[in-house]
């Protein structure tokens, strides 16, 4: 497969980034103003961004911070090159400084080749290595990264690779959007289902399941082996990486997680998560939710229901980094339904978790495959031709 060399910014119209000023917030208007926190794996989460008046909009606008349809967007500070995706939504919004633009010049490169490209391990060493500054917030040097030697495939090949590659992301994000729907009705049902029921005992979420804290891993490091991975809360976000922290195989079982295991990270951010990324150890300030008598949905949808609570308790310990007690798992109220109601509703529920659970063991599968084949891919060393998917 042929090859040409270019530096980025020869196969670009132009790389810049959002605005260096922050405008004020307008809650009655509906033109998004973005940062890097918003940026998703595919798309922006609007939910909880900022909002700009039409005539901070057209400023915007004549600076060149908004995105065109076809520009590749780039995380470009703090978690830089963490969310890189192509711009295709022709709505109004404009970014922040945070998010690098990339317009690339399609007789050149196809805007989806360099996104992958620049998701590749080559361009993120050589980032990591000559192109950021800052230590406490790394950002990307946009002088030096216009500067980044790249290898382009002819826009032919470009084609056939941006293919292979999209239909595994087609199915992540088919998956992603199932999940999202499996998610809604499940709470859905178990909220009115708890609203409803009429024969039940009081109890509480210590009774129902059992909380397991994780291990100060940094003192179980590996021995001669790779280990395990450590899950830490940007694991349970964000999944594993080339620097997640290993340990030790050997460790107790019982801080031992597996795909389906449900975490609640009782410490700092307080969040859960249903673990998919495969074998892995369990950090301290992570409880690992198990139960032996009740399903996986019941103690998972309770404690959830509960989390809200634990936040505010967490957000009110001023002094010290926010965390709840095991005592708060005690005071939480579960209300154990008598055996025919609970059967009746694990048929529903159970298949439900079954289906989100496999869909999000499948993805980070794809998730493996897509980024094992993208180097290979962009550097020549697989037949086009030849892939099947």
């Amino acid at each position: 497969m042929e090859f040409k060399e270019y530096k980025l910014d020869d196969v670009c119209l132009k790389i810049t980034d959002g605005s260096h000023y922050s405008p004020k917030n307008d809650e009655n208007s509906k033109i998004s103003m973005l940062s890097v926190k918003d940026m998703l794996t595919y798309d922006f989460n609007y939910n909880d961004c900022k909002h700009i008046s039409e005539e901070e909009y057209n400023k915007m606008k004549r600076n060149d911070c908004v995105p065109k349809i076809g520009d590749v967007l780039v995380a470009k500070d703090g978690s830089y090159l963490k969310e890189i995706f192509v711009n295709k939504r022709d709505n109004k919004k404009a970014i922040l400084s945070s998010i690098a633009i990339f317009r690339p010049n399609t007789s050149i490169i196809l805007p989806e080749y360099l996104c992958y490209l620049l998701k590749s391990p080559k361009v993120y060493n050589y980032t990591r290595n000559n192109c950021v500054s800052g230590s406490a917030l790394p950002r990307i040097i946009l002088k030096s990264f216009k500067n980044i030697p790249i290898e382009i495939a002819t826009i032919e090949n470009q084609t056939k690779i941006v293919n292979i590659l999209s239909k595994l992301d087609k199915k992540i994000q088919l998956n992603n959007q199932i999940n999202n729907n499996l998610n809604k009705i499940m709470k859905l049902n178990f909220n009115q289902w708890v609203e409803n029921i009429k024969d039940y005992e009081l109890s509480n979420l210590s009774s129902i399941a059992n909380y397991k804290n994780g291990l100060a891993m940094q003192k179980y490091r590996p021995v001669n082996e790779d280990g395990l991975p450590v899950i830490k809360i940007k694991e349970m976000n964000s999944g594993i990486s080339s620097d997640t922290e290993r340990c030790r195989s050997n460790i107790d079982k019982d801080v031992i997680v597996n795909n389906g295991d449900i975490l609640f990270a009782w410490s700092g951010t307080l969040c859960m998560t249903i673990w998919s990324g495969g074998k892995a150890g369990l950090n301290q300030h992570i409880f690992k939710v198990t139960s032996e008598q009740y399903p996986k949905w019941f103690y998972y949808f309770w404690t959830l229901k509960h989390l809200d609570n634990f936040i505010q308790i967490a957000a009110g310990k001023a002094t010290t980094m926010g965390h709840i007690k095991r005592e708060e798992l005690d005071k939480s109220i579960v209300y154990i339904p008598n055996k025919e109601e609970l059967n009746n509703m694990n048929k529903l529920m159970e298949p439900l978790m079954d289906k989100f659970i496999n869909n999000k063991i499948e993805n980070n599968k794809l998730e493996q495959l897509r980024n094992t084949l993208l180097p290979k891919l962009m550097n020549g060393e697989i037949n086009l031709d030849k892939v099947e998917l």
